[in-house]
């Protein structure tokens, strides 16, 4: 596991709400991006998968921060 993918990748979901693989490796170069976000909830962060329609037919899933575990 990464720690400074997972922090980076929080921070993302704190400012923009969401994230796609897409976003994840063109911004943060994280080719692991749902290796993170289960890291992520296994530290206690409500993450919920939506699947989104990027061309007709073609689907990707998007993460969306729910809300973030309680220290």
């Amino acid at each position: 596991m990464t720690a400074s993918q997972k922090t980076t990748i929080l921070a993302h979901m704190r400012k923009h709400r969401t994230i796609t693989a897409l976003d994840a490796l063109a911004k943060h170069g994280c080719f692991r991006l749902a290796a993170r976000i289960k890291d992520l909830r296994d530290d206690g962060h409500q993450i919920h998968t939506e699947s989104i329609e990027i061309v007709k037919g073609k689907h990707i899933a998007e993460y969306v921060l729910i809300k973030e575990a309680t220290k």
